[in-house]
């Protein structure tokens, strides 16, 4: 015998009952992230980062530089309850971030540090803040699904602060100025430290994202000194809580299996009510978009399986309703080719009754009513109908139930590579397929992976976007033809990006400024200018052979070595040490000349013996030389007088 439910008061009553004291097992929570062991060495590290699984899953590379980098505990820097930051996150204090460098010490050098999350993430609810932002400068730039480039106004910069500022109670012991803060450039996305790249102390800056992020990459470069910046996650999650009530009964129902979904499809949880008929979920991110689905245990059906919450100001409620089946029930399921369950197809009961499958891909309607019937599906996207169930009959003595009404489809191919660099996978990279049916974005996973389900039969063009820091290797696009088959394999390989440094000093090893620095090979030459401690780089060389040299200023006769040659590998080497010694003129001293002696004139004697003419004078006073001679005619005089009287 045929009968009809109605939702009776007293079920009502029950179910609001009910809903008014169901527990939310986890209540709202700002949970930092934490961070796995940093793992690699200097130039190719990783590691991992949860803020809330899975939500804000991610796996990060980064080409930083060794030295006091990696996770730190949080015990002796954070940012306070009293932050801005931190009056929405809550403190830090104890929790994880992460220290890293620039690939090397000077401007040609920056580290990309690229976060690939394991499912888009959430469009609000999480922040990421980078800090000690002063003697250095970070380049953001973020790849949402389908590879659209994330806007300033998408990555949502919320401002800058410094977190040893006296101003913040809880701070640190550290102690900065509150006027020294980032600046944020929206055109160029790039984050700067003070004007004097002084080192200081507590420089941040905090971001909320509004739009969904597949990657993100910061570009650290050093302007001065040894720097350092400091990366935290967090994110505001809720409670989602709920009763499952037997309506039909009027008692809560057990065992029913529910799920929650975020936003894009992501399952979040899956549990199942308790004896009272509740059920909870914690640590989803405090955003819109979700879904609680139930499955109605055997025998029973549900007029609605699913209901939409919204987690942005408060933790969610979901109720749901379950019954005995009415008769007769018709049923079936849709699944592809490959016996795989197909979620949330739309199937339609003449008379325009619809429903949607569930995770298992069922579906039902009961209370069908005597007489002939047919279901149809409204194909979703990237499938065709194989097979479809015949028109059935409900006959008017008969309350078995009607089942195997099932749909099947075929997935349509799928086409899926690899991006590699020297052999390694690299995430968040842009692959393009351009075909009939017009032109597809995605971005590579973690491990480099891409692929493009369910594409329509016909040519394609698959292109890659080699990101910052690498260069295409090889083709950057390929012909690929799909027809019934998946397509795999097209597969691309990228290489890194080098650099070269080096000095130029005098040999005795005083730097020479503003000499001028040659670097030729590919894409070159380029011309590079000495600092005033006499060194030059130059970074974002691609694979290659390259010739250094200098040229020699005015007061140099040369240089040693006269010409430097380095090679370059799909690794991205940064070579360094490529110095060279100018050699200065060597003046030689003009001698002093020896002075000419004029010969005097021999004196000339006249005819007759006598002196002819007088004689020169000699400037020399007479009158001395006639007292001198005076003296020694005396001095005669006397001694002869001595000789007489001895003989007498």
């Amino acid at each position: 015998m045929r009968r009809t439910v109605a939702f009776a008061a007293a079920a009502l009553a029950t179910l609001t009952a009910l809903a008014l004291v169901a527990p939310a097992s986890a209540a709202t929570g700002t949970p930092w992230a934490d961070w796995g062991e940093l793992k690699g060495s200097s130039g190719a590290y990783t590691g991992t980062m949860t803020a809330a699984a899975p939500q804000l899953d991610a796996t990060y590379t980064s080409d930083s530089r060794g030295g006091s980098v990696g996770v730190i505990s949080g015990a002796s820097v954070w940012l306070a309850a009293t932050t801005p930051v931190g009056a929405k996150y809550g403190s830090s204090r104890d929790q994880q971030y992460l220290n890293l460098r620039p690939r090397a010490d000077n401007a040609s050098s920056p580290s990309e540090t690229t976060y690939t999350f394991a499912h888009p993430t959430p469009t609000a609810g999480w922040t990421f803040v980078l800090g000690d932002i002063d003697a250095d400068k970070v380049a953001i730039s973020a790849v949402g699904p389908g590879g659209h480039v994330l806007t300033a106004a998408e990555l949502g910069f919320r401002g800058g602060f410094n977190y040893c500022a006296p101003e913040f109670a809880g701070k640190p012991s550290c102690t900065g100025d509150a006027a020294d803060v980032p600046s944020w450039d929206a055109s160029t996305l790039t984050l700067t430290g003070n004007a004097a790249a002084a080192d200081t102390s507590g420089a941040a800056a905090w971001f909320e994202p509004n739009a969904p992020i597949s990657s993100l990459t910061f570009t650290f470069t050093r302007r001065a000194g040894f720097p350092v910046y400091q990366t935290w996650f967090a994110a505001i999650t809720r409670a989602v809580s709920g009763t499952v009530l037997d309506q039909t009964a009027s008692t809560p129902a057990s065992g029913v299996e529910v799920r929650l979904t975020g936003p894009d499809g992501t399952v979040i949880g899956t549990t199942t009510t308790a004896a009272d008929g509740t059920y909870s979920f914690g640590g989803a991110v405090a955003t819109d978009g979700y879904t609680v689905e139930i499955t109605p245990p055997a025998g029973k059906t549900s007029d609605l399986r699913s209901r939409q919450v919204d987690l942005t100001d408060a933790d969610g409620t979901a109720d749901f309703a379950v019954r005995d089946i009415i008769p007769v029930p018709v049923s079936g399921t849709v699944k592809d080719q490959h016996g795989t369950p197909i979620l949330g197809a739309t199937i339609t009961l003449d008379g325009g009754r619809t429903t949607v499958t569930g995770a298992d891909g069922s579906y039902l309607f009961d209370d069908v009513p005597v007489g002939v019937h047919a279901v149809t599906i409204t194909t979703p996207d990237g499938y065709t109908v194989v097979s479809s169930p015949t028109p059935f009959t409900v006959p008017g003595n008969d309350e078995t139930p009607i089942t195997g009404k099932d749909f099947v489809l075929q997935v349509q191919p799928t086409l899926s590579g690899t991006v590699t660099a020297a052999g390694v996978g690299v995430g968040g990279v842009v692959v393009t397929a351009e075909g009939p049916g017009g032109t597809e974005q995605t971005v590579t996973a973690a491990d480099g992976t891409y692929s493009f389900p369910r594409l329509p039969s016909g040519d394609y063009t698959v292109r890659v976007e080699a990101p910052q820091g690498y260069v295409v290797s090889g083709d950057a696009s390929r012909a690929e033809t799909v027809a019934a088959d998946d397509v795999e394999n097209v597969d691309f390989a990228l290489a890194r990006l080098g650099s070269v440094a080096g000095t130029v000093t005098d040999d005795g090893g005083a730097p020479h400024p503003d000499a001028t620095v040659t670097i030729a090979g590919p894409g070159g030459p380029f011309v590079v200018t000495t600092a005033a401690d006499g060194s030059y780089a130059l970074g974002e060389l691609a694979p290659g052979v390259y010739t250094i040299d200098v040229a020699v200023p005015d007061g140099f006769t040369g240089a040693t070595p006269a010409t430097r040659t380095v090679t370059i590998t799909e690794q991205g080497e940064l070579i360094e040490g490529q110095d060279f010694v100018l050699t200065p003129v060597v003046v030689t001293p003009t001698p002093t000349p020896t002075p000419t002696v004029t010969p005097t004139s021999a004196p000339t004697t006249a005819p007759g013996g006598s002196a002819g003419g007088a004689l020169p004078a000699t400037g020399a006073d007479p009158l001395p030389v006639i007292g001198a001679g005076a003296v020694l005619l005396l001095g005669g005089v006397l001694a002869l007088a001595s000789v007489r009287r001895r003989r007498a």
